[in-house]
């Protein structure tokens, strides 16, 4: 059995260094550069990890590793001096990927196999995606890189520095600053990512695309931007109209998602409820995709960064007076307070509204979760009725007729999905 073991992790550092061999042949075949290493070395480089890891063990000793690290290294700065000397190729890509293979090859001797294996997958991924992340940094802006910025202090930095701990007076004791300011960094993050995630796609592959990422990073930009676009390009309503449904059916897929991270037993019961309105929302945007025809051409749309520090610092102020008002509400008012607070508080937000819910609905047996799911749908609900009203009175007469069928229907699913709740 132990045989079998060590034969086992022998195979996954052969495969790992496989893997990230094939990738560099590939990149080899495909230009005229020259590689210090392709899928024989690389696969020997697993091998080689994996027997110093193993040596470390039997030896009780970490000098085969050192010795093996040193000596790869010896020659790989030789053979990048020498060929950096013939091509001035100063690339260090290739060297790094065959230290990193010899290190998850003695990983994988250690036994710790899924670690082995997810570090070789990244190392292979980043290789092959250096046209994409290449392209990637010249599509950025100054603006861009400070957003960036500000996006790692709030994580980095204040994150960890916050009290972990709850404070207020009954029965307000529900102030925990780490906890609120999670939150401000969970939802930031969530607009960082579809951010990214549209500069990576290019908003030229699109309108459709560009509502569905537009849809994680704020449906409600996402909606004023195209609202406001449908003046000047009228022709494109349809088009427009499309990524508007598909931001909204976005959202409440990611309310479920958020929800999801603080209590998944409340999200299992919001699901059904939800999927009323995502279900109107994705027939009525297969309609608009084949009603649109020849409508589809394609324009640059402007994409800015939306994580600014203003905005994340407001979302957690709203945060914490929803979070106040809805406790008073399930304390002094019951239920009622609670749907009202919801109504009202999804007109601006639904995000803030719904993350305090869950929290509470998990944490004070007060608010029971039927309450709270019942809540948070009539959150979104009254948070499509706002962007729906941002089209209806902000939007061109084109964009108005192409929509309203889908809105009306939308919300009335979600009216719907709230009576099923038990």
């Amino acid at each position: 059995m132990e045989d079998s073991g060590n034969f086992l992790r022998f195979g996954v550092a052969l495969a790992i260094g496989f893997l990230a061999g094939l990738q560099r042949e590939f990149a080899l075949n495909d230009s005229d550069k020259k590689y210090a290493a392709g899928i024989r070395t690389f696969s020997l480089m697993g091998l080689i990890g994996c027997t110093a890891g193993f040596s470390c063990q039997v030896l009780g000793s970490a000098l085969p590793l050192v010795a093996s690290i040193l000596a790869i290294g010896i020659i790989l700065a030789v053979s990048h001096y020498l060929s950096s000397a013939r091509s001035q190729n100063l690339g260090l890509t290739t060297e790094t990927a065959v230290m990193l293979t010899l290190m998850a090859g003695a990983i994988a001797s250690w036994n710790y196999l899924k670690l082995a294996i997810a570090l070789s997958v990244i190392t292979t991924v980043l290789l092959s995606m250096k046209k994409e992340l290449h392209g990637f940094t010249k599509k950025l802006t100054r603006e861009d890189i400070f957003a960036s910025l500000k996006f790692a202090v709030i994580t980095g930095i204040v994150l960890p520095v916050l009290p972990n701990k709850t404070f207020g007076i009954p029965p307000l004791d529900i102030f925990n600053f780490q906890k609120i300011w999670l939150l401000v960094v969970f939802i930031s993050g969530i607009s960082y990512v579809g951010f990214i995630l549209i500069k990576l796609v290019g908003p030229r592959k699109g309108i459709g695309i560009t509502g569905l990422l537009g849809g994680i990073a704020s449906s409600t930009a996402l909606t004023l931007s195209f609202t406001q676009r449908s003046k000047n390009n009228q022709e494109l309503s349809k088009a427009f109209a499309l990524a508007i449904i598909v931001a909204w059916t976005v959202m409440f897929s990611r309310v479920i998602g958020e929800v999801a991270v603080l209590n998944k037993t409340l999200a299992i019961q919001i699901i059904v409820p939800m999927l009323f309105p995502i279900s109107v929302g994705l027939l009525y945007c297969i309609y608009l995709y084949i009603a649109q025809g020849k409508e589809n051409k394609q324009q640059d749309i402007e994409i800015t960064n939306p994580f600014e520090l203003g905005p994340a610092i407001k979302f957690g102020l709203i945060f914490t007076v929803i979070l106040i008002i809805s406790k008073l509400a399930t304390v002094y008012l019951g239920n009622a307070g609670i749907y009202f607070s919801s109504f009202i508080s999804g007109l601006a937000d639904v995000d803030a509204i719904a993350l305090s819910l869950a929290d509470l609905s998990r944490v004070h047996a007060d608010l029971s979760e039927t309450v709270a799911a019942r809540a948070i749908v009539l959150a979104s609900i009254s948070n499509t009725l706002t962007k729906g009203g941002i089209v209806i009175f902000a939007g061109s007469p084109a964009i108005r007729k192409a929509i309203l069928p889908g809105y009306l229907m939308m919300l009335a699913a979600g009216i719907a999905g709230i009576f099923i709740i038990q």
